[in-house]
């Protein structure tokens, strides 16, 4: 189960252990039980001092084993074999349930500590999905702070019956006390606001307290990110405001061409640009989404953005990098079966869909890639691309055609996602030379088409493409004075992670410029 290697590396961590912890581990006869047991029995052979497993446990789903420190149940539970993507997830559960601390701000932990209700979560994952093991590990951390809270991390993969029976089509998805609580990557803020009461007025009444900024950064991918420490470096009172910190870089699974790093995955490069960030003086404020922008009301006044909970946040200057996100089909039937059937990540849902039939809308790199991805998992792919050729790099091209189990279908409309009412069933397409409508079915669409910037909230104040795109000039300003544009929501062409971090460069540049030559409003 584990090589020498990660035996080592397993190891030194767990002499991080300061309490002892015992793992009991509820079995059947399936070949997995054998697997789960072995790895059990390899954690106590590395710290047999602190950690003991027993295997008479009596929780209905097998194979699982809980983790708790010795002599508390501290409900924080796997139903899988926690390798591949939530291996970390593994060794964070022990440090954590052994007195390890977490690295999580002090205010976090008191606000879990606090809850006083009993919640018990389900999180059902795939050991491929990359955006699961944050999910799995804050809700985990819930269950070792707060002894009210549960929470069992499910391989869906292990479990394909409760797949079926809760028609889960995509992961991660979870499960607060039997009710569907949310689906998708959530950070461990997120969810304490969907718990608590009161969440969003006192994070309102917080947020509007703070000081007046010199520079305030509205986005967290690597554009904003690269304007902050930029910004943070000029000894100016620097900000950001960030639904989420990292950005697209959260849903990517392999960067190969950011210059210097030879490789890396999506969210240790996110966890990377956040550290980075926080090794200056600036104000990180996750979590938040800015609902409207006002410029300032004379020279040298303050920008004014105001968020969804109410709170308004001033500043001298403003970048807006706020990156894009996964363009819709806006096809009959995309809404209705969003995550029953219809996804937008194959690394994480495709295994959910293994030994079926499914299409991928998209004919260009992503498209392609996700098509070879699937077919390895999957019995079927079906790509359909409107143009009238694939788009994607030629050796992806010749990579696809090669595969027996792919279908293609150039010059092809999609014009319906159709399902049973529960989940999808099928897909039509046009095939646009003829007009002829051709019906596919399968269990599972992936859409591939691109991005659209997130700009809707500035419609109206500063100047936008016809594509929604923010216009800016060579040096990242846009049409209001003191406020500036980084990344992939603006006009620079070519949305790459290397460019959007250029241009939060430049742009944080360009602010301080303004700065320094722009008076103060009395």
């Amino acid at each position: 189960m584990l090589d020498a290697t990660l035996k080592a590396q397993l190891k030194g961590y767990l002499e991080r252990l300061k309490q002892p912890l015992e793992l009991v581990a509820s079995l059947d006869d399936r070949p997995e039980s054998v697997q789960m047991r072995d790895l059990l029995e390899q954690l106590v052979s590395l710290r047999p001092d602190l950690i003991q497993a027993r295997f008479d446990g009596t929780d209905a789903r097998r194979p699982s084993f809980n983790i708790s420190r010795a002599g508390a149940d501290m409900g924080l539970r796997f139903a899988a074999i926690p390798m591949g993507h939530e291996f970390t997830s593994l060794v964070l559960a022990l440090l954590q349930a052994g007195g390890h601390p977490p690295k999580v701000d002090a205010d976090l932990i008191e606000r879990i500590q606090a809850l006083d209700t009993d919640l018990v979560f389900e999180t059902y994952m795939s050991l491929t999905c990359h955006n699961c093991p944050d999910v799995v590990q804050a809700l985990n951390l819930l269950a070792v702070l707060n002894p009210r809270i549960k929470h069992v991390a499910i391989d869906g993969g292990l479990f394909q019956d409760e797949v079926s029976q809760r028609d889960i089509m995509a992961v991660p998805t979870v499960y607060l006390n039997g009710q569907v609580f949310g689906s998708g990557r959530m950070e461990l803020a997120e969810i304490l606001k969907k718990v608590e009461p009161d969440a969003d007025a006192r994070d309102a009444a917080k947020l509007a307290a703070k000081a007046p900024f010199d520079v305030l950064i509205v986005g967290g991918g690597p554009a904003g990110a690269a304007a902050a420490v930029y910004a943070a470096r000029k000894g100016i009172r620097t900000g950001i405001v960030a639904e989420r910190f990292g950005g697209q870089t959260l849903d990517t699974l392999g960067i190969e061409n950011y210059i210097s790093v030879l490789e890396t995955q999506g969210p240790q490069f996110a966890a990377a640009l956040e550290a980075h960030a926080k090794a200056y003086d600036v104000d990180l404020m996750n979590g938040q989404r800015v609902a409207a922008l006002e410029p300032a009301q004379e020279e040298g006044g303050s920008v004014t953005v105001t968020l969804e909970n109410g709170a308004q946040l001033t500043s001298r200057s403003v970048i807006l990098s706020t990156g894009a996100r996964w363009r819709n089909v806006n096809v009959p039937g995309e809404a209705e079966y969003r995550n029953k059937g219809v996804a937008y990540c194959p690394h994480c849902d495709g295994p959910l869909f293994k030994g079926k039939d499914v299409a991928v809308i998209g004919g260009g790199n992503s498209g392609v890639e996700a098509a070879i991805d699937l077919a390895g998992v999957v019995k079927h792919v079906t790509v359909v691309e409107f143009a009238e050729q694939l788009k994607a790099d030629a050796v992806l091209v010749k990579k696809l055609h090669s595969l027996p189990n792919v279908t293609v279908h150039t010059n092809a409309q999609t014009t319906e996602i159709t399902g049973d009412g529960s989940r999808v069933d099928g897909l039509v397409f046009k095939d646009r030379a003829t007009g002829q409508e051709h019906r596919v079915t399968l269990a599972g669409v992936f859409v591939q088409i691109g991005l659209v910037p997130n700009t809707e909230f500035l419609k109206g104040t500063v100047e936008l493409s016809r594509f929604g795109e923010i216009i800016v000039d060579q040096k990242g300003a846009t049409n209001l004075p003191g406020v500036f544009a980084a990344g992939d929501a603006t006009t620079t062409p070519f949305k790459q992670i290397i460019i959007a971090a250029g241009d939060g460069a430049k742009a944080a540049l360009s602010a301080f410029d303004h700065l320094i030559r722009t008076p103060v409003a009395a």
